[in-house]
């Protein structure tokens, strides 16, 4: 029930043609662990993939999916494990397509969209390895959130609310496979800088100021791809093995919540 080391893993990254995803996928790459990426859009994939391989000189793999369609997260599953032989960790790292806004200001058509997008993908993705999982008896799951789940935040309402509901269920899902030897932990950061996330943000006034904000208050630095990577490598190796149920915040000390 414990832990495989990194080189001997097969590592799925759900969202990982950009971002904290392809450094994740990278890291993990460079450690010789078996990788695939997941992703929805084919150029995107390929070029992720590009960049692994010279990163690395390992040989990943692609696989487009859109997790948040129950069906396609089985069937993607399904083609990762006959890549991978064995699915023994998942890092989910996707978020939302819009910045933050306050709520009179989102359509009331458009909240369910952008609720759904944040949690339906690393839901399923995650109930799909998850059988897998446990009956190997093995298992790590990093689960990407944020901070906005635990501290309420103007602009975030939507945002922080289904960043907190992926915090619980994944929570709850940690103690409902622990018996398995299966492990699931979070990462819920503030900022991370030179992301896709990070444009989004800085490409309205008002989000930008929340954050230029948020970023004076990082007095150990504003988080970065590689910060968020290696924490999602160590929770997943032998030495985080007795690691399960913890939301860590990476955010360079905007706040201890």
């Amino acid at each position: 029930m414990t832990s495989k080391p990194i080189e001997k893993c097969g590592v799925v990254v759900l969202g990982g043609t950009a971002g904290v995803g392809l450094e994740t996928a990278t890291q993990f790459a460079s450690q010789g662990a078996r990788v695939v990426v997941l992703g929805r859009n084919h150029e995107r994939g390929s070029a992720a993939i590009a960049s692994i391989r010279e990163r690395t000189g390992s040989d990943v793999h692609f696989v487009k999916v859109d997790a948040s369609d129950p069906t396609d997260a089985v069937r993607a599953e399904e083609e990762c494990r006959r890549h991978l032989g064995a699915i023994d960790v998942l890092v989910s790292t996707t978020g939302p397509s819009e910045p933050p806004r306050l709520m009179h200001k989102i359509p009331i058509e458009n909240i369910q969209p952008r609720i759904e997008e944040i949690i339906l993908p690393p839901l399923h993705m995650m109930h799909a390895v998850l059988p897998g999982m446990r009956n190997q008896r093995s298992g790590a799951i990093v689960n990407v959130a944020s901070d906005a789940a635990k501290v309420a935040t103007p602009g975030e309402t939507a945002i922080g609310a289904a960043m907190a509901a992926i915090v619980m269920f994944s929570k709850a899902a940690a103690l409902e496979v622990k018996r398995e030897g299966v492990r699931i932990n979070l990462l819920t950061p503030s900022l991370i800088s030179g992301t896709p996330g990070a444009a989004l943000i800085h490409g309205e006034s008002f989000s930008a100021r929340m954050f230029e904000k948020a970023a004076a208050m990082a007095h150990l630095g504003v988080a970065d791809s590689a910060d968020l990577a290696s924490m999602a490598v160590y929770l997943s190796s032998p030495a985080a093995g007795r690691i399960t149920g913890q939301a860590i915040s990476i955010n360079g000390g905007i706040s201890v919540a």
